[in-house]
């Protein structure tokens, strides 16, 4: 099954699944997924699902199509790829979404906080992030760029995720609720985060993804 999240200036706006077929992707109202926007062709691109995997096709010469940074006319998708569309970012995974929680009253707080120094130059792991998948921040993408990267909120459980020369780690500062991986309690244990896995925070899911 494949997921399209639609972004505007980074702020998810919508949010779609489909399974085998042709999607269409357009200002027309007639498309799949319609973006409201003059720099969006009224039929933009299409994207052809079958049997496991996924590609996408320009359908106007005169509205570009860009995967990733490059101009395509024609490609085949991957878990991550970013879709820009005029000004609107559309991230394609083949991951469903974990499914949505109740509404909380205190919703996770997102803060990074760099301890010792920045360490990118030093290693070479690939860049990573984490998409929250439910709750008030559903959609929004949080690029872990420093050593160390906190998140949480102060009496309702904070992690720690580390960058090691080996891969990123989690580790519970305060371990409060619910605080897992992939359903497992981070308990006293570093763990090591790997493609897709989901980290839960007081009842907040967050998937992991290498870009």
């Amino acid at each position: 099954m494949a997921k399209l999240t639609v972004f505007f200036k980074y702020k998810a706006i919508d949010s779609y699944l489909f399974e085998n077929g042709i999607v269409h992707i357009g200002r027309d109202e007639t498309n799949n997924v319609t973006i409201d926007s003059l720099a969006v062709a009224p039929a933009h691109a299409a994207i052809i699902i079958r049997d496991g995997s996924c590609t996408i096709k320009q359908l106007n010469d005169n509205f570009p199509l860009i995967i990733n940074g490059l101009k395509v006319k024609e490609c085949e998708l991957h878990d991550n790829d970013t879709i820009t569309i005029g000004k609107h970012d559309v991230v394609y995974n083949t991951t469903e979404s974990v499914a949505q929680t109740e509404s909380f009253e205190n919703p996770i707080v997102f803060g990074k906080q760099s301890f010792d120094h920045d360490l990118d130059s030093e290693m070479h792991l690939p860049p990573a992030s984490l998409q929250v998948m439910n709750g008030h921040n559903i959609g929004k993408i949080l690029l872990l760029k420093k050593a160390m990267t906190r998140l949480g909120s102060n009496g309702n459980g904070v992690v720690v995720i580390a960058k090691r020369k080996d891969g990123y780690f989690v580790s519970a500062l305060e371990n409060i609720g619910t605080m897992a991986v992939n359903n497992t309690p981070i308990e006293n244990n570093y763990i090591k985060l790997n493609q897709n896995d989901v980290l839960t925070i007081n009842n907040v899911s967050l998937q992991f993804f290498l870009n």
